[in-house]
């Protein structure tokens, strides 16, 4: 039924050394981005079934005493169906988690940042 949907037998590999290199991408900012406010930074990455249980797990393993997390804004039906990695974090960790909030709401899937509404006529 569905052989000319054969994908090619390295597509997993190809994936695996893509999602490889975003984060490390994202590492090395966010290890520039600490060095610049003077903070001392180490970086992981690791790969779980449910991310939540990854950050929970290695904050523990590292002997971390807070976990920051951001929140990305996300309000009324998007946040429900969406779910969030934070509050999964939030009521699974014994580990205190400080939330940071963005100074404005996601534009994200739709939702539009308070200065990208048209102004009132």
């Amino acid at each position: 039924m569905y052989q000319h949907l054969k994908l090619p037998s390295n597509t997993r590999e190809q994936y695996e050394q893509h999602v490889a290199a975003c984060a490390a991408e994202y590492l090395v900012a966010a290890k520039k981005a600490a060095s610049a406010a003077g903070v001392t930074c180490d970086t992981v990455h690791v790969e779980y079934p449910h991310p939540y249980q990854g950050i929970i797990d290695t904050a523990t393993q590292k002997g971390c005493d807070l976990i920051v997390m951001a929140s990305h804004g996300r309000r009324g039906i998007f946040a429900v169906v969406l779910g969030s990695e934070t509050v999964k974090v939030l009521t699974h960790s014994a580990i205190p988690v400080l939330v940071v909030r963005p100074s404005q709401p996601a534009a994200s899937l739709g939702q539009e940042t308070p200065s990208a509404r048209p102004a009132a006529a």
